[in-house]
């Protein structure tokens, strides 16, 4: 059975999946989704260890990696 994949949501923290040189962004680098703009893409907001933001742009689903803190149910493995 194919678990369904989890839909980004606001406040969600992810990683880009590949670099974006237009926008001075590598691959792993972190951002918080701060606006749902339309079904799978979001405005993701990427700030300095201070809070001064340093990037927001408007990514596909497909260009994020959801990150995960703890296991829970719905991201565990079967």
């Amino acid at each position: 059975m194919v678990k369904a994949i989890a839909k980004l949501k606001l406040l969600d923290v992810v990683a880009i999946k590949k670099d974006l040189p237009d926008n001075n962004l590598m691959a792993g680098q972190v951002g918080t989704i701060v606006e749902i703009l339309a079904p799978e893409v979001y405005e993701v907001d990427f700030s300095d260890d201070d809070g001064q933001t340093y990037a927001m742009l408007p990514l596909h689903s497909s260009q994020l990696l959801k990150l995960k803190y703890q296991s829970t149910p719905e991201n565990t493995p079967n």
